[in-house]
């Protein structure tokens, strides 16, 4: 039997941590997460010259049965009002080889929308998001849900297909770009 818990607020206003010891603020917080490693993916949309993305840590699966992901992206950048009116996406799941691409859908130079799909091969799934051909993975979806709290927008994608590629995928942790080793388990 399945439960249905529905949603609700908690009081954090006054939830701060007894032995706190530093304040529980923006600038703080980001030098906390810059320690949690993340796997790196390029979020994909649009198509022709509206086609945008931007390179994140925050793709993760939100549930496998049904096929579901989640990404947060800030309302403010210039990807989120195309995904929204295009409504699908791709997570492109890349690799150590991928590093001068990430940093392109990161902004880096000042690119902006289809400047950032210069130097690599793109094909397309179900949804028609652009999808790195040569990915590691690529999770391509349809948006079933987008929730706007605060300074991002959480998206909820329906996963419509999947390619999988080779490689191990390209992490994210204090500022750099790294690989994890491989560990032999006899």
């Amino acid at each position: 039997m399945t439960q249905q818990f529905k949603a609700r607020n908690f009081d954090v206003e006054n939830s701060a941590a007894i032995h706190s010891a530093h304040n529980a603020d923006a600038q703080n917080l980001k030098l906390a997460l810059r320690t949690l490693g993340g796997g790196v993916s390029i979020i994909t949309t649009g198509e022709g010259e509206s086609r945008t993305g931007a390179t994140v840590t925050s793709a993760t699966a939100l549930s496998v049965d049904p096929p579901r992901m989640l990404v947060s992206l800030n309302r403010s950048s210039s990807t989120w009002p195309v995904l929204e009116q295009h409504g699908s996406f791709a997570i492109n799941i890349v690799g150590s080889e991928h590093e001068t691409l990430a940093n392109q859908f990161a902004g880096l130079g000042g690119l902006k929308g289809p400047q950032r799909y210069a130097g690599a091969e793109w094909i397309t799934l179900a949804s028609g998001a652009p999808v790195l051909a040569n990915a590691v993975a690529a999770i391509d979806c349809v948006i079933e849900e987008a929730i706007e709290r605060h300074s991002h927008v959480i998206v909820i994608g329906k996963v419509v297909a999947i390619r999988l590629g080779e490689g191990k995928s390209l992490l994210y942790q204090d500022g750099r770009y790294c690989i994890t080793p491989s560990i032999g388990i006899d």
